[in-house]
């Protein structure tokens, strides 16, 4: 049982992880297939999704670190949102340099809250 929980949290994680690269390399590309016409489609949909996508990732990833959290600008945040956020930050930035994408602060604002409204419901 205790294997299955570790395979758990390390395959998991992982999964999902590299499902968001995906979509980072696909929107990077400007290789856009039918999920993106149709969160297009959604009033707000592309923000919903940054919100969803980054607060599952954080999510998933506090529990692969055990919910270890780390006292950081005086509050204890959870180690998994902590390297969420940075990843979020860095694939928003990176925009850039890609004439498909936009570098906007509001994508990077909604993965905030997406990864915040995890942390906190998972402490509830």
């Amino acid at each position: 049982m205790k294997d299955k929980v570790y395979i758990a949290r390390i395959g998991l994680p992982l999964i999902f992880f590299l499902f968001i690269v995906w979509i980072i390399i696909l929107a990077d590309k400007a290789d856009y297939n039918y999920a993106f016409f149709l969160v297009g489609t959604i009033p707000y949909g592309d923000k919903i999704a940054h919100a969803l996508l980054y607060g599952v990732m954080a999510f998933l990833l506090n529990f692969g670190v055990g919910y270890r959290t780390k006292h950081f600008l005086g509050f204890n945040m959870q180690i998994g949102a902590m390297i969420v956020l940075l990843f979020a930050g860095l694939e928003e930035l990176s925009q850039y340099y890609f004439p498909s994408r936009t570098l906007d602060i509001y994508d990077f604002l909604a993965d905030v809250a997406g990864v915040v409204l995890a942390s906190i419901l998972w402490r509830k």
